[in-house]
Parts: C-alpha cells; structure tokens; sequence
C-alpha cells in the first residue's frame, strides 16, 4: 500500500496477492427473493423530515454535553475547557490518564523506587515521528502498564503485521500510528470536562464530538486508561466493559485481523480528516412496566424481507443492536457477530464501552450521531473489512448523523423452552420496548420512525425466531412504530413471519389478545414440552370473523 496519506488506508486499491485484502466481485445480497409483506412506500414508516428540527443544544442535570453549546448554534465544535481538569478523580466519573492522580512506581538509583505521573511515561512512549516495528508499538504499550508487561500478550497483533506488504506496513509505522499517538496526546485539552459514568438505575445522556471521541478511542488502542485492565469481581470497574485494546492484540485469528484493517480503517479517515459533528449516549429506564394482558394496541406495519442489512436502511429507521448487557459485547475479543460488527464499520460507538455500566432488564442504550466509516462482507468467521465507506447521512442542528442505534439485550436461554414461560416473555417485551418507546428518553424524540431489526436473540442465544419477531412487533405496535424486519438470507421465515402478521391485523388482534395467547401457549404443557409450532397455536386460536380470541 502506498504512503500517500491523500489516498487513505481504506480507498488505496489492493492486489490479489496480499491476503485477506481480496475484494468481492459480487453483491453479497444479490440473491435473496423480493419482500414479502410490504406496506406501500408513502404509507410506511412515516419518516420525520431529515434532518428533523431540535430545541437548543444545552446541558441539563441528566445531559452532559462535552461542547460549547453556543458554537454548535453557529455550526461549530468547540471543546468544552475545564479548570484543573488534573486534579478530577471522582468514582462516578471516567478516571482519565492524564489525572495527577494516576502514578506509576518507577526505579532510581540505589534501587529506591519512586511514584510518578503516569502521563508523563504515557507522552515520552508515545511522542515518536515513527514505530520502526510492532515490537516498539508494544515495548510503548507495556511501558507504562507495567503491572501487566508480563501478563500481555501482542503475537497476534505481530503476526498481523507480518502479513501485510512493506508498503502497508510502512505506512501504519510511519504515518497511521504516529498520527493516531498524537490524536491521544491531546487528551487534556480535548476531553478536559468530566466524563459521567451511566451507571444502571439511572437516566442519562453524553452529548461529545467525534472529535473527543476519536481521541478516547486513540487512547483506548494505545491502553491508557486507568483502572480498565481487569474485570475480575474484586475490581473498581468489574460492571463495566473493558475498553483498552489489550486483548485485541493477544492471539492472531483472521478474525482478529480483520478487526484491525476494519479499526485502522476508521483512524485513517479521522487523523487526515477528522469529522466536525457530535454523538449522543443516553442511557434509559423503563420507569414503568406495560400491564401486557391488557393492552389495546394494534400492530402497526410490517415490511419484512430476506434482503438487506439493518444499517443499510436509508429511510431513517431506529437500528437495533443486538446487543451483550456489557455494550459491544467481544468486540475487542474474539466476537464477530451482529453487535460486534457494527461496532467495527461504526467504531464511534466502542467508546460506550468506557462509560457504560452492564445495561439491567429494564435499562437499554441509544446512540445517535455514530458514523460508518466501513465496508464488510461475510459474518462471524467468513467477515471481511473491504473498503472505506463514505457515510453521507445528512446531520440534525446538534450536527449529529440523522443515524440513532439502539442497543437491547436478549436473554441466553439455555433450555429454549424457558422462553415461552410468562417470566421471560414479559422480560423480553419490557426490554424490546424500552428500545423502542420514546417516553423515557432523556434527550426527548419528536419523531417515531420505524424499527429496523431483525432476529434479535436468536442463533448462539437459542431465541426461537418467530417468538421474537412477536415480541418485537408487540413491544413497536405500543410504542406507536412500523417495523422493518430482516431475515438475512431466511426466505422460509420471511414468509412465516409475513403471513402470520397478515393474519393478526386481518382478524384485529390488539397485542393484549396476542400475549394472552402466548400466555396460553405457555401453559399448554404440548407448547413448553414439545414445541408445537407457534405460528400453527396462534391461528387456530384466532378467530378471524369476529376479531376475538
């Protein structure tokens, strides 16, 4: 690959020869069958107008906004600066590297040892011209986390590198990572305002740039956060994700590999041009539970299709996250799946994962604003990063993406058969519409676009496809939404899913009806021991006449 940075990492063509760097000759969605199920487009979804017209950008007690607000009026971003920002180290609050509070023992003479700023050893590691080999890039790592200097591994991320042409190589050790080591050096006066953790129980929304983010992430790549290398049960932050790279570099795995082009894709883009807009976290509770039973909703729309990915949707959708109850789930390990990739093509949303605590039953995350800044194909062991992505979303007045993510977790069921026990299904609802209801957010929405999702909870957490397709169409009919539903390649399930929601508006079924026929399907002991088709119990149990079930 060559060094010039105006080509970027990401749009440089590759040769045949250099492994894993193979483009596709194909649409890797070219064969699914045409939708079934699908409203008319000017009925569907009902998008607000883009970019949609918010109130005045400013902090609140339950919004932390790490920018000038009166800039972003004149289209600006402008770091919030904060006095003695050294001297913070609040346990409600991310510790940052740079606080004076975070030392490190160093040897003197006489073998006296001797406490330190750990950001002083963190700028003299880091403030290189050049990496002459990955071995420097860990020999850096491991200078100031000492602790962990022989607990570290970095084969995997050696081995990465030594699969790469000289050209690619050099321009990583030359370019890219300086320029990356430099983004994290100006930590202080990027991210100098107090970073809140959201921590479970309690409603509240970040506000920063993708400025500052890029800067946190740069340093959660170099492994600069204090306090974040362990997880074990007696450690400050064992709730929370971990947030350095570490792992990330341990073991090699063409998984592993692919991550870092996918990574490295991202900080290319933002050292050459960094992006000028914001993100928003918030974190919301569920204050109060829907009384399910009773519920006099209707399904709203449905267009579900076997085609397609969730964040390919171009109509404004909130995209669901399949996500761990710790946000991002492996993605700095060895998980590739639904979660994880679209945490790589949109990395802003990995910085989550340092202020994030482990989401509760009745707790989800949005974020709005993240951009994609990648190209993939394949899934799990067969993903591959392609090519740069050029996200062209247009931006709100807060200069946010008009792209809002919404991260819910599904329970892994052991027995499948648990999930259709009264206790799970209402878990599930209650979680799917926290996801989906606007009532509880803390930076408020004056619009409802549709819901773009798929099997959430399904594959390695043993949820029954058709029994989450429910679930979520309930929990969007009571928050007033349409649904865009994908199958990725299940053309079978396309159809089932399709004809039973046919079925259900044809007969006026209100999603209180429909969960008292699950509650029903529960306890038919030929429902829980057997597993009789759900699809088949719904239908002989409505009646389509009349309406009633």
């Amino acid at each position: 690959m060559s060094t010039d940075r105006s080509k970027g990492w990401a749009e440089e063509s590759v040769s045949a020869t250099q492994p894993g760097w193979v483009l596709p000759s194909e649409n890797p969605h070219s064969s699914g069958e045409t939708s079934l199920g699908a409203a008319r487009q000017e009925e569907f979804g009902k998008p607000a107008p883009r970019p949609p017209q918010l109130p005045p950008l400013k902090p609140s007690a339950n919004h932390t906004v790490c920018v000038e607000e009166s800039a972003v009026r004149l289209g600006k971003v402008v770091p919030v600066q904060t006095a003695n920002a050294a001297e913070f180290w609040k346990s409600d609050y991310v510790k940052m590297p740079f606080s004076n509070h975070s030392r490190q023992t160093r040897p003197t003479y006489f073998m006296h040892r001797v406490e330190v700023s750990r950001w002083m050893i963190i700028k003299a590691a880091l403030n290189k011209d050049r990496f002459e080999t990955s071995k420097d890039l860990e020999n850096a790592i491991k200078e100031y986390n000492q602790k962990y200097a022989h607990l570290w591994r970095f084969s995997g991320l050696h081995k990465h590198f030594d699969q790469l042409s000289d050209g690619e190589r050099q321009y990583l050790l030359g370019t890219l990572l300086p320029g990356m080591a430099k983004l994290a050096l100006q930590l202080p006066k990027l991210c100098s305002k107090p970073i809140p953790l959201l921590k479970q129980s309690k409603a509240h929304a970040i506000t920063m740039s993708q400025e500052q983010i890029a800067c946190l992430l740069a340093n959660a790549f170099f492994c600069t956060f204090p306090h974040r290398n362990s997880t074990q049960p007696n450690s400050e932050y064992r709730s929370f994700p971990d947030i350095n790279f570490s792992r990330l570099f341990a073991n090699f795995s063409q998984r592993m590999s692919e991550k870092l082009k996918t990574i490295f894709c991202y900080f290319s883009k933002v050292t050459e041009n960094m992006p000028k807009g914001l993100v928003t976290f918030q974190r919301c509770c569920l204050n109060d539970s829907v009384v399910w039973r009773r519920s006099p909703c209707k399904l709203t729309q449905l267009r579900v299709s076997s085609e397609g990915r969730i964040e390919e949707e171009e109509q404004g959708e909130l995209q669901v996250d399949f996500a761990s109850p710790m946000v991002g789930g492996g993605v700095l390990g060895s998980g590739l799946v639904q979660e994880e990739i679209r945490f790589l093509i949109n990395p802003e949303l990995i910085v989550a994962r340092l202020f994030t605590e482990k989401l509760a039953d009745n707790e989800c995350l949005v974020i709005t604003g993240a951009q994609r800044y990648s190209e993939y194909g394949g899934y799990s062991d067969s993903y591959r990063w392609l090519r740069y992505h050029n996200d062209e979303t247009p931006r709100d007045s807060w200069l946010r993406l008009c792209t809002e993510i919404v991260a819910i977790d599904a329970l892994n069921f052991r027995n499948p058969m648990d999930q259709y026990k009264i206790c799970y299904l209402d878990r599930e609802l209650n979680k799917a519409y926290c996801g989906f209801s606007t009532v509880d957010r803390v930076v408020l929405a004056r619009h409802r676009p549709a819901i773009a999702t798929g099997n959430w909870g399904c594959g390695a957490f043993k949820g029954d496809a058709k029994l989450k397709a429910l679930i979520q169409l309930m929990a969007a009919a009571q928050a007033q939404r349409d649904v865009v539903y994908f199958t990725f390649g299940d053309t079978a399930l396309m159809r089932s899913i399709s004809e039973m929601h046919q079925v259900l508006q044809r007969s006026n079924v209100t999603v209180g009806q429909l969960y008292n026929v699950l509650a029903k399907y529960s306890r038919t002991a030929l429902g829980v021991s057997m597993g009789s088709d759900l699809y088949e119990f719904i239908r002989s149990n409505v009646a389509c006449p009349k309406g009633r079930i």
